[in-house]
Protein backbone atom coordinates (compact mmCIF):
# COMPACT_ATOMS: atom_id res chain seq x y z
CA UNK A 1 0.00 0.00 0.00
CA UNK A 2 1.19 3.26 -1.00
CA UNK A 3 -0.21 5.02 2.49
CA UNK A 4 0.26 8.51 0.97
CA UNK A 5 -1.05 10.33 3.95
CA UNK A 6 1.58 9.00 6.34
CA UNK A 7 4.37 9.79 3.63
CA UNK A 8 3.03 13.44 3.79
CA UNK A 9 3.23 13.15 7.81
CA UNK A 10 6.80 11.59 8.04
CA UNK A 11 8.12 13.78 5.28
CA UNK A 12 6.65 16.89 8.09
CA UNK A 13 7.48 15.40 11.11
CA UNK A 14 10.87 13.67 10.79
CA UNK A 15 12.04 14.05 7.79
CA UNK A 16 11.90 17.74 5.96
CA UNK A 17 14.38 20.59 8.28
CA UNK A 18 11.57 22.52 10.21
CA UNK A 19 10.44 25.57 9.20
CA UNK A 20 11.85 27.76 12.05
CA UNK A 21 15.22 26.28 11.60
CA UNK A 22 15.45 27.56 7.84
CA UNK A 23 14.05 30.96 8.99
CA UNK A 24 16.87 31.20 11.46
CA UNK A 25 19.74 29.95 9.04
CA UNK A 26 18.28 32.75 6.65
CA UNK A 27 19.19 35.38 8.89
CA UNK A 28 22.57 33.93 9.62
CA UNK A 29 23.06 33.65 5.95
CA UNK A 30 22.23 37.13 6.00
CA UNK A 31 24.68 38.38 8.55
CA UNK A 32 27.25 36.71 7.03
CA UNK A 33 26.58 38.21 4.44
CA UNK A 34 26.74 41.80 5.89
CA UNK A 35 29.78 40.60 8.02
CA UNK A 36 31.82 39.84 4.67
CA UNK A 37 30.63 42.84 3.19
CA UNK A 38 31.65 44.86 5.43
CA UNK A 39 35.13 43.08 6.52
CA UNK A 40 38.71 44.05 5.11
CA UNK A 41 38.49 41.03 2.94
CA UNK A 42 40.48 42.34 -0.52
CA UNK A 43 38.21 40.78 -3.37
CA UNK A 44 35.17 42.90 -4.48
CA UNK A 45 32.01 40.78 -4.54
CA UNK A 46 29.57 40.11 -6.91
CA UNK A 47 27.08 38.64 -5.51
CA UNK A 48 26.64 35.81 -3.31
CA UNK A 49 24.71 32.08 -4.75
CA UNK A 50 23.05 29.71 -2.59
CA UNK A 51 23.93 25.63 -3.49
CA UNK A 52 23.68 22.14 -2.32
CA UNK A 53 20.91 20.90 -0.54
CA UNK A 54 19.80 23.90 0.63
CA UNK A 55 18.96 25.60 -2.89
CA UNK A 56 17.93 22.76 -4.65
CA UNK A 57 15.19 22.50 -1.84
CA UNK A 58 16.55 18.86 -0.62
CA UNK A 59 17.82 19.49 2.85
CA UNK A 60 16.63 17.13 5.62
CA UNK A 61 16.70 17.26 9.30
CA UNK A 62 19.76 15.30 10.66
CA UNK A 63 18.84 12.30 12.29
CA UNK A 64 21.12 12.32 15.13
CA UNK A 65 20.13 15.76 16.29
CA UNK A 66 23.17 17.62 15.42
CA UNK A 67 24.05 20.11 12.85
CA UNK A 68 22.71 20.18 9.20
CA UNK A 69 25.12 21.55 6.38
CA UNK A 70 24.03 25.11 4.10
CA UNK A 71 26.68 25.80 1.18
CA UNK A 72 27.03 29.49 0.62
CA UNK A 73 28.98 30.88 -2.37
CA UNK A 74 30.69 33.85 -2.24
CA UNK A 75 31.10 35.31 -5.99
CA UNK A 76 34.32 37.64 -6.08
CA UNK A 77 35.89 39.66 -9.03
CA UNK A 78 39.63 37.98 -9.79
CA UNK A 79 42.49 39.86 -8.23
CA UNK A 80 45.98 39.71 -10.26
CA UNK A 81 48.37 37.64 -8.17
CA UNK A 82 46.24 35.97 -6.00
CA UNK A 83 46.65 32.18 -5.62
CA UNK A 84 43.62 29.91 -5.06
CA UNK A 85 44.77 29.13 -1.51
CA UNK A 86 44.80 32.90 -0.81
CA UNK A 87 41.14 33.92 -1.27
CA UNK A 88 40.37 31.02 1.27
CA UNK A 89 43.21 31.56 3.56
CA UNK A 90 42.11 35.19 3.77
CA UNK A 91 38.49 34.50 4.10
CA UNK A 92 39.17 32.52 7.14
CA UNK A 93 41.46 34.70 8.45
CA UNK A 94 38.82 37.58 8.81
CA UNK A 95 36.41 34.66 10.74
CA UNK A 96 38.89 33.27 12.65
CA UNK A 97 40.21 36.97 13.89
CA UNK A 98 36.16 38.20 14.61
CA UNK A 99 35.16 38.72 18.07
CA UNK A 100 31.39 36.94 16.82
CA UNK A 101 32.71 34.05 14.61
CA UNK A 102 36.31 32.99 16.13
CA UNK A 103 35.70 30.50 18.10
CA UNK A 104 33.34 28.91 15.66
CA UNK A 105 35.16 29.07 12.34
CA UNK A 106 37.12 26.02 10.94
CA UNK A 107 38.90 26.76 7.49
CA UNK A 108 39.04 23.52 5.12
CA UNK A 109 40.13 23.17 1.85
CA UNK A 110 37.82 25.03 -0.24
CA UNK A 111 35.70 26.82 1.99
CA UNK A 112 35.26 28.20 5.51
CA UNK A 113 33.31 26.25 7.95
CA UNK A 114 30.78 28.03 10.59
CA UNK A 115 29.38 25.97 13.16
CA UNK A 116 26.57 26.62 15.60
CA UNK A 117 26.62 23.86 17.96
CA UNK A 118 23.44 21.54 17.39
CA UNK A 119 22.10 23.80 15.02
CA UNK A 120 23.98 23.96 11.58
CA UNK A 121 27.17 24.48 9.95
CA UNK A 122 27.53 27.21 7.14
CA UNK A 123 30.30 26.51 4.32
CA UNK A 124 31.40 29.85 3.42
CA UNK A 125 33.44 29.16 -0.48
CA UNK A 126 34.98 31.41 -2.52
CA UNK A 127 33.78 31.32 -6.19
CA UNK A 128 35.97 33.45 -8.56
CA UNK A 129 34.44 35.03 -11.69
CA UNK A 130 36.25 36.02 -14.94
CA UNK A 131 40.07 35.31 -13.51
CA UNK A 132 41.41 33.77 -17.17
CA UNK A 133 38.14 34.69 -19.56
CA UNK A 134 35.31 36.01 -19.57
CA UNK A 135 32.81 33.81 -17.95
CA UNK A 136 34.42 31.33 -15.67
CA UNK A 137 33.58 30.56 -12.70
CA UNK A 138 35.86 28.37 -10.47
CA UNK A 139 36.23 27.83 -6.53
CA UNK A 140 39.31 27.62 -5.02
CA UNK A 141 41.40 24.30 -3.60
CA UNK A 142 43.63 25.52 -0.52
CA UNK A 143 45.56 22.16 -0.37
CA UNK A 144 46.69 21.94 -4.01
CA UNK A 145 46.67 25.62 -4.08
CA UNK A 146 44.92 25.19 -7.47
CA UNK A 147 41.39 26.83 -9.41
CA UNK A 148 38.90 24.58 -10.45
CA UNK A 149 36.11 25.11 -12.49
CA UNK A 150 32.34 25.25 -11.34
CA UNK A 151 29.07 25.64 -12.87
CA UNK A 152 26.82 25.77 -9.14
CA UNK A 153 23.80 27.81 -11.06
CA UNK A 154 23.75 25.67 -13.96
CA UNK A 155 23.29 22.63 -11.60
CA UNK A 156 20.78 24.16 -9.51
CA UNK A 157 18.61 25.04 -12.78
CA UNK A 158 19.20 21.19 -14.03
CA UNK A 159 18.09 19.86 -10.24
CA UNK A 160 14.79 22.19 -10.71
CA UNK A 161 14.09 21.25 -14.03
CA UNK A 162 13.64 17.88 -12.94
CA UNK A 163 11.62 18.17 -10.37
CA UNK A 164 9.57 19.99 -12.60
CA UNK A 165 8.69 17.07 -14.42
CA UNK A 166 7.10 15.51 -11.29
CA UNK A 167 3.86 16.41 -9.57
CA UNK A 168 3.38 17.92 -6.19
CA UNK A 169 7.20 18.24 -5.58
CA UNK A 170 7.43 14.50 -5.82
CA UNK A 171 10.60 14.00 -6.82
CA UNK A 172 12.47 16.48 -4.24
CA UNK A 173 10.20 14.46 -1.53
CA UNK A 174 11.94 11.30 -2.67
CA UNK A 175 15.09 12.37 -2.89
CA UNK A 176 14.84 14.08 0.58
CA UNK A 177 13.34 10.01 1.55
CA UNK A 178 16.41 8.55 0.01
CA UNK A 179 19.03 10.63 1.64
CA UNK A 180 17.06 9.98 5.03
CA UNK A 181 17.27 6.21 4.18
CA UNK A 182 21.10 6.65 3.92
CA UNK A 183 21.60 8.80 7.09
CA UNK A 184 19.46 6.25 9.33
CA UNK A 185 20.78 3.35 8.40
CA UNK A 186 24.20 4.36 7.64
CA UNK A 187 24.79 1.58 5.26
CA UNK A 188 26.29 3.25 2.61
CA UNK A 189 28.04 6.06 1.58
CA UNK A 190 27.28 8.31 -0.88
CA UNK A 191 27.81 11.99 -0.79
CA UNK A 192 24.65 14.27 -1.22
CA UNK A 193 25.93 16.05 -4.56
CA UNK A 194 26.53 12.45 -6.09
CA UNK A 195 23.42 11.00 -5.06
CA UNK A 196 21.49 13.76 -5.97
CA UNK A 197 23.01 13.76 -9.12
CA UNK A 198 21.89 9.75 -9.74
CA UNK A 199 18.52 10.48 -8.75
CA UNK A 200 18.48 13.70 -11.17
CA UNK A 201 19.23 10.96 -14.19
CA UNK A 202 16.27 8.69 -13.02
CA UNK A 203 13.67 10.95 -14.31
CA UNK A 204 12.94 12.73 -17.84
CA UNK A 205 10.65 15.27 -19.92
CA UNK A 206 8.12 12.42 -20.80
CA UNK A 207 8.00 11.93 -16.79
CA UNK A 208 5.46 14.68 -16.90
CA UNK A 209 2.57 14.13 -15.06
CA UNK A 210 2.53 10.07 -15.70
CA UNK A 211 1.32 8.04 -12.68
CA UNK A 212 5.23 7.06 -12.20
CA UNK A 213 5.93 10.05 -10.05
CA UNK A 214 2.23 11.18 -9.47
CA UNK A 215 2.52 10.56 -5.42
CA UNK A 216 5.53 10.42 -3.07
CA UNK A 217 5.49 6.45 -2.56
CA UNK A 218 5.34 5.85 -6.43
CA UNK A 219 7.98 8.65 -7.41
CA UNK A 220 10.04 6.78 -4.63
CA UNK A 221 9.34 3.38 -5.79
CA UNK A 222 10.06 4.50 -9.44
CA UNK A 223 13.54 6.12 -8.86
CA UNK A 224 14.63 3.28 -6.91
CA UNK A 225 13.87 0.77 -9.75
CA UNK A 226 15.30 2.81 -11.98
CA UNK A 227 18.33 3.44 -10.53
CA UNK A 228 18.81 -0.40 -8.93
CA UNK A 229 18.04 -1.60 -12.63
CA UNK A 230 21.17 1.06 -14.22
CA UNK A 231 23.57 0.11 -11.38
CA UNK A 232 22.94 -3.61 -11.59
CA UNK A 233 23.68 -3.38 -15.28
CA UNK A 234 26.77 -1.75 -14.26
CA UNK A 235 28.79 -4.24 -11.78
CA UNK A 236 31.90 -2.11 -12.10
CA UNK A 237 32.20 1.65 -10.76
CA UNK A 238 30.99 3.61 -13.78
CA UNK A 239 31.11 7.20 -14.41
CA UNK A 240 28.60 9.45 -13.48
CA UNK A 241 29.40 13.34 -14.90
CA UNK A 242 28.06 16.26 -13.73
CA UNK A 243 25.42 16.99 -15.50
CA UNK A 244 26.60 21.11 -15.55
CA UNK A 245 30.02 20.51 -15.92
CA UNK A 246 30.62 16.87 -18.02
CA UNK A 247 34.27 16.28 -17.64
CA UNK A 248 34.05 16.29 -14.02
CA UNK A 249 33.24 13.02 -12.81
CA UNK A 250 31.10 12.90 -9.33
CA UNK A 251 31.47 8.99 -9.19
CA UNK A 252 35.39 10.06 -7.90
CA UNK A 253 33.48 10.50 -4.80
CA UNK A 254 33.78 6.87 -4.47
CA UNK A 255 36.02 3.62 -4.06
CA UNK A 256 35.45 0.59 -5.90
CA UNK A 257 34.39 -0.83 -2.74
CA UNK A 258 31.58 1.41 -1.80
CA UNK A 259 30.28 1.54 -4.99
CA UNK A 260 29.71 -2.46 -4.68
CA UNK A 261 28.44 -1.80 -1.46
CA UNK A 262 25.73 1.07 -2.64
CA UNK A 263 24.76 -0.79 -5.49
CA UNK A 264 24.11 -4.18 -3.23
CA UNK A 265 21.68 -2.10 -0.68
CA UNK A 266 20.02 0.30 -3.27
CA UNK A 267 19.05 -3.64 -4.85
CA UNK A 268 17.76 -4.62 -1.59
CA UNK A 269 16.11 -1.05 -0.48
CA UNK A 270 14.29 -1.36 -3.75
CA UNK A 271 13.18 -5.18 -3.08
CA UNK A 272 11.70 -3.38 0.92
CA UNK A 273 10.22 -0.60 -0.93
CA UNK A 274 8.13 -3.23 -3.75
CA UNK A 275 7.36 -5.61 -0.22
CA UNK A 276 5.86 -2.23 1.30
CA UNK A 277 3.59 -0.81 -1.61
CA UNK A 278 2.74 -4.19 -3.10
CA UNK A 279 1.30 -5.32 0.79
CA UNK A 280 -2.53 -5.85 0.87
CA UNK A 281 -3.41 -4.61 4.99
CA UNK A 282 -2.21 -1.37 6.33
CA UNK A 283 -0.69 -2.83 9.25
CA UNK A 284 1.71 -5.45 7.25
CA UNK A 285 2.09 -2.35 4.80
CA UNK A 286 3.77 -0.06 8.11
CA UNK A 287 5.53 -2.84 9.24
CA UNK A 288 7.38 -3.43 5.59
CA UNK A 289 7.65 0.60 5.49
CA UNK A 290 8.91 0.53 8.47
CA UNK A 291 11.93 -2.18 7.49
CA UNK A 292 12.77 0.52 5.11
CA UNK A 293 12.58 3.90 7.26
CA UNK A 294 12.75 2.73 11.07
CA UNK A 295 10.33 3.28 13.95
CA UNK A 296 9.66 6.85 12.79
CA UNK A 297 7.25 5.65 9.54
CA UNK A 298 3.92 5.93 11.04
CA UNK A 299 4.45 6.24 14.65
CA UNK A 300 1.59 5.36 17.09
CA UNK A 301 0.39 2.83 14.69
CA UNK A 302 0.34 -0.73 17.16
CA UNK A 303 2.15 -3.06 14.40
CA UNK A 304 4.94 -5.27 14.91
CA UNK A 305 7.89 -3.85 14.10
CA UNK A 306 10.94 -5.18 11.75
CA UNK A 307 13.73 -3.44 13.70
CA UNK A 308 12.37 -4.43 17.02
CA UNK A 309 12.12 -7.69 15.66
CA UNK A 310 15.87 -8.13 14.48
CA UNK A 311 16.72 -6.28 17.75
CA UNK A 312 15.16 -9.47 19.67
CA UNK A 313 17.20 -12.20 17.56
CA UNK A 314 20.08 -10.53 18.03
CA UNK A 315 20.18 -10.21 21.49
CA UNK A 316 19.26 -13.48 22.01
CA UNK A 317 22.25 -14.63 19.86
CA UNK A 318 24.43 -12.71 21.58
CA UNK A 319 22.82 -13.97 25.09
CA UNK A 320 23.87 -17.24 23.88
CA UNK A 321 27.35 -15.82 23.39
CA UNK A 322 26.97 -16.10 19.77
CA UNK A 323 28.61 -12.61 18.62
CA UNK A 324 30.46 -14.52 15.82
CA UNK A 325 27.61 -16.05 14.20
CA UNK A 326 26.99 -14.55 10.58
CA UNK A 327 23.22 -14.38 11.79
CA UNK A 328 24.77 -11.15 13.97
CA UNK A 329 26.69 -9.92 11.28
CA UNK A 330 24.39 -9.82 8.49
CA UNK A 331 21.27 -8.35 11.53
CA UNK A 332 23.62 -5.51 11.66
CA UNK A 333 24.73 -5.07 7.66
CA UNK A 334 20.41 -5.13 7.42
CA UNK A 335 19.16 -2.76 10.11
CA UNK A 336 22.04 -1.15 11.54
CA UNK A 337 24.25 -0.52 14.56
CA UNK A 338 21.11 0.53 16.58
CA UNK A 339 19.73 -3.26 16.93
CA UNK A 340 22.84 -3.91 19.26
CA UNK A 341 22.36 -3.93 22.88
CA UNK A 342 24.01 -1.49 25.05
CA UNK A 343 26.06 -4.13 26.96
CA UNK A 344 27.68 -5.21 23.36
CA UNK A 345 30.09 -2.80 23.89
CA UNK A 346 31.50 -4.06 26.91
CA UNK A 347 32.54 -7.64 26.29
CA UNK A 348 33.93 -9.97 28.40
CA UNK A 349 37.86 -9.56 27.05
CA UNK A 350 37.17 -6.22 27.04
CA UNK A 351 40.43 -4.12 29.45
CA UNK A 352 38.99 -0.85 31.39
CA UNK A 353 40.74 1.93 31.26
CA UNK A 354 43.83 2.03 33.09
CA UNK A 355 44.35 5.75 33.78
CA UNK A 356 42.41 7.61 36.96
CA UNK A 357 39.97 10.02 35.95
CA UNK A 358 40.08 13.62 35.97
CA UNK A 359 37.47 16.27 37.77
CA UNK A 360 35.56 16.02 34.80
CA UNK A 361 35.67 13.66 31.92
CA UNK A 362 34.36 15.00 28.36
CA UNK A 363 31.78 12.86 26.02
CA UNK A 364 32.42 15.21 23.71
CA UNK A 365 34.93 13.10 21.85
CA UNK A 366 34.17 11.89 18.09
CA UNK A 367 36.08 8.90 16.09
CA UNK A 368 35.76 9.26 12.37
CA UNK A 369 37.46 6.44 9.79
CA UNK A 370 38.59 6.27 6.48
CA UNK A 371 38.95 3.45 4.18
CA UNK A 372 42.35 2.92 2.35
CA UNK A 373 42.87 -0.11 -0.01
CA UNK A 374 46.68 0.68 1.12
CA UNK A 375 48.21 2.16 4.21
CA UNK A 376 49.07 5.24 1.98
CA UNK A 377 46.34 5.18 -0.42
CA UNK A 378 43.56 7.95 -1.02
CA UNK A 379 41.37 7.32 1.44
CA UNK A 380 37.30 7.57 1.82
CA UNK A 381 35.18 8.72 4.80
CA UNK A 382 32.31 6.14 6.14
CA UNK A 383 30.31 5.77 7.86
CA UNK A 384 29.99 4.09 12.20
CA UNK A 385 28.43 0.83 11.31
CA UNK A 386 29.25 0.87 7.44
CA UNK A 387 29.50 -2.80 5.89
CA UNK A 388 33.21 -3.28 4.46
CA UNK A 389 35.15 -5.92 2.91
CA UNK A 390 37.92 -8.23 4.84
CA UNK A 391 40.91 -6.48 2.62
CA UNK A 392 42.25 -2.59 3.42
CA UNK A 393 42.29 -0.89 6.41
CA UNK A 394 40.86 1.75 8.50
CA UNK A 395 42.40 5.08 9.21
CA UNK A 396 40.96 6.96 12.59
CA UNK A 397 40.57 10.28 13.27
CA UNK A 398 39.77 11.67 16.88
CA UNK A 399 38.60 15.15 17.48
CA UNK A 400 37.14 17.00 20.52
CA UNK A 401 34.11 19.52 20.37
CA UNK A 402 32.79 17.93 16.85
CA UNK A 403 36.03 19.83 15.24
CA UNK A 404 39.25 20.57 17.17
CA UNK A 405 41.90 19.37 17.38
CA UNK A 406 42.84 17.05 20.44
CA UNK A 407 44.97 19.85 22.71
CA UNK A 408 48.68 19.55 22.87
CA UNK A 409 49.06 18.99 26.23
CA UNK A 410 47.35 15.76 25.88
CA UNK A 411 48.03 12.25 24.30
CA UNK A 412 45.64 9.23 22.56
CA UNK A 413 45.53 5.94 23.11
CA UNK A 414 42.86 3.90 21.08
CA UNK A 415 41.11 1.14 22.34
CA UNK A 416 40.32 -1.82 19.82
CA UNK A 417 37.90 -4.80 20.37
CA UNK A 418 37.45 -7.52 17.95
CA UNK A 419 34.27 -10.24 17.61
CA UNK A 420 34.02 -12.99 15.58
CA UNK A 421 35.05 -16.50 15.40
CA UNK A 422 38.01 -16.46 13.40
CA UNK A 423 39.71 -13.76 15.63
CA UNK A 424 38.70 -15.42 18.66
CA UNK A 425 40.23 -18.54 17.51
CA UNK A 426 43.40 -16.86 16.87
CA UNK A 427 43.32 -14.88 20.39
CA UNK A 428 43.17 -11.65 18.35
CA UNK A 429 39.86 -10.62 19.97
CA UNK A 430 41.54 -7.60 21.50
CA UNK A 431 40.07 -5.31 24.15
CA UNK A 432 43.16 -3.46 25.12
CA UNK A 433 44.88 0.23 24.54
CA UNK A 434 46.90 0.62 21.08
CA UNK A 435 48.90 3.57 20.68
CA UNK A 436 48.31 6.07 17.49
CA UNK A 437 50.34 4.70 14.22
CA UNK A 438 50.62 8.07 12.96
CA UNK A 439 49.79 11.23 15.07
CA UNK A 440 46.64 10.87 16.78
CA UNK A 441 45.90 8.70 14.03
CA UNK A 442 45.92 4.77 14.32
CA UNK A 443 45.79 2.31 11.17
CA UNK A 444 43.81 -0.89 11.37
CA UNK A 445 44.01 -3.79 8.87
CA UNK A 446 40.31 -5.16 7.72
CA UNK A 447 40.64 -9.20 8.32
CA UNK A 448 38.16 -10.90 10.26
CA UNK A 449 34.34 -11.21 10.06
CA UNK A 450 32.57 -9.76 12.64
CA UNK A 451 31.52 -6.59 14.16
CA UNK A 452 34.40 -4.76 15.82
CA UNK A 453 34.82 -1.43 17.58
CA UNK A 454 37.69 1.49 17.60
CA UNK A 455 37.68 3.66 20.82
CA UNK A 456 39.34 6.86 21.19
CA UNK A 457 40.87 7.86 25.07
CA UNK A 458 42.34 11.37 25.94
CA UNK A 459 44.89 11.71 28.91
CA UNK A 460 46.19 14.51 30.35
CA UNK A 461 50.19 14.88 30.06
CA UNK A 462 51.42 16.20 33.20
CA UNK A 463 48.88 13.81 35.67
CA UNK A 464 47.84 11.02 33.56
CA UNK A 465 44.66 11.50 34.22
CA UNK A 466 41.85 10.88 31.80
CA UNK A 467 40.10 14.03 30.54
CA UNK A 468 37.97 12.50 27.76
CA UNK A 469 36.44 9.15 25.44
CA UNK A 470 34.34 8.59 22.43
CA UNK A 471 31.44 6.59 22.20
CA UNK A 472 32.48 3.67 20.26
CA UNK A 473 33.18 3.54 16.09
CA UNK A 474 31.55 0.13 15.22
CA UNK A 475 33.17 -1.23 12.50
CA UNK A 476 31.36 -4.39 10.65
CA UNK A 477 33.26 -6.48 8.11
CA UNK A 478 31.74 -8.98 5.74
Amino acid sequence: MKLVSDFKDFLTDTVNLNQARLDLLEVRVETIKDFIRGSEWEPRISTFIEQGSWAHDTIIRPVDGGEFDADLLVKVYAIDGWSAAQFVKELGRIFLDSGRYGDKTVVYDYCVTITYADDCKIDIAPLVRDRECQGTLEVCNKRKDEFEESQPVEYTRWMREKNGYSGNNSFRKATRLIKYIRDIKKRFSCQSVLLTTLIGHRIEWFDKDSSAFSDTPSALQTIMGRLDDWLQARPNKPQVPNPALPSQDFADLWNDTQYANFRNFVNKYRKWIDEAINATTRSDSIEKWRKVFGDEFAKGENVKKAEASAMQRTSALLMEGAAHLDSLVDNVIDFGITILPSWFKTPAHIQPPRWQPAEFVSRNVQVSAEYARQKTGRAYLINSGEALPPRGGLWFTVRVNKFQMVPADCYVRWRITNTGAIAMALKKGRGGFEQPTEGNRRWEDLEYRGVHMAEAFIIRRNDDRLVGFSEPFYVVIR
